[in-house]
């Protein structure tokens, strides 16, 4: 799921500033609680009905320290768990593991919280040709996890940030002098490979976006009959994308009534609740000191 080396290194980076604002100078309750080394058997169960994301992350967390005795996942990203179930195993020093506990769950809680948010629109849309796209609302240092979680959710990422696609938006258009202005603009600017999505609020902008050769165009806080309008005027010559005001309580009938190719909402990300999950450890009266 880590795509390449560069995205490796970012969850590095990240892992290694959550332990530096949480461990700092060291653990001072594991420190005189276990001052020798010794191993510990550890598992995470769910207490909450979810979608799973981050074991990936998890174990990186955990072998913070060095590598682990054992790591043993029962699920895998993406799979659905009930209160109770087991999640996964895992064996190593039993300090590491104490020193690790939070910030592992931080990770995977809040992935899982996505996930499962996700999840749930991806149901209500069943049946329909429409996808779940989203944003760039996501938590700071966080965006590369927060669409990994998405995705494991089983909707779809839309841009990663600023840089691998072209969202021209209101004060984009303001500025240019209109909607034709901002794309002709970006067409002599950008490579041909590169696709243009342009914000629209009214049929009169949607068909000037078309007129002007976007790739998407954003239906943006529009009511379904003006976004079921503005679908059969544009009639597949560009994909279309209905933002702004998405609920669980409307994003069905938005799909089922207008036809969007595509639903973006930032709520997957900037309003998750994160999934209950807990870490406890085994008996370890059968553990050795090292």
């Amino acid at each position: 799921m880590i795509k390449n080396l560069e995205a490796e290194d970012r969850l590095k980076t990240l892992i290694d500033m959550a332990f530096a604002e949480d461990l700092g100078t060291g653990d001072l309750a594991t420190q005189v609680i276990f001052p020798e080394s010794r191993k510990a058997e550890a598992y995470l169960i769910a207490k909450a009905d979810g979608v799973i994301s981050g074991l990936e992350i998890a174990k990186m967390v955990l072998e913070h320290f060095g590598p682990l005795e054992d790591f043993t996942p029962h699920v895998k990203d993406g799979d659905r768990v009930t209160k109770g179930q087991k999640i996964l195993d895992f064996r190593g020093d039993y300090a590491h593991l104490l020193s690790s506990e939070r910030i592992m769950l931080n990770f995977l809680q809040r992935m899982s919280g996505i996930a499962t948010a996700t999840r749930h629109y991806v149901d209500l849309l069943s049946g329909t040709r429409t996808r779940i796209l989203d944003t760039r609302k996501t938590l700071p240092g966080h965006r590369y996890t927060d669409k990994m979680a998405v995705l494991h959710g089983g909707g779809m990422n839309h841009r990663m940030g600023l840089y691998d696609m072209c969202l021209l938006k209101d004060n984009h258009i303001t500025v240019s002098g209109g909607v034709r202005q901002a794309i002709e603009a970006a067409r002599a600017g950008l490579p041909v490979s590169v696709k243009i999505e342009i914000e629209t609020e009214t049929l009169p902008q949607v068909k000037e976006a078309l007129d002007a050769g976007a790739d998407i165009i954003m239906l943006d806080n529009m009511d379904i009959p003006t976004m079921r309008r503005a679908v059969e005027m544009i009639s597949g010559r560009a994909k279309t994308e209905a933002s702004g005001n998405i609920t669980s309580d409307n994003i069905a009938q938005i799909a089922r009534e207008t036809g969007v190719d595509f639903i973006s909402s930032g709520a997957l990300t900037h309003s998750v609740k994160a999934l209950d999950i807990s870490m406890k450890f085994t008996k370890t009266s059968d553990l050795q000191t090292k």
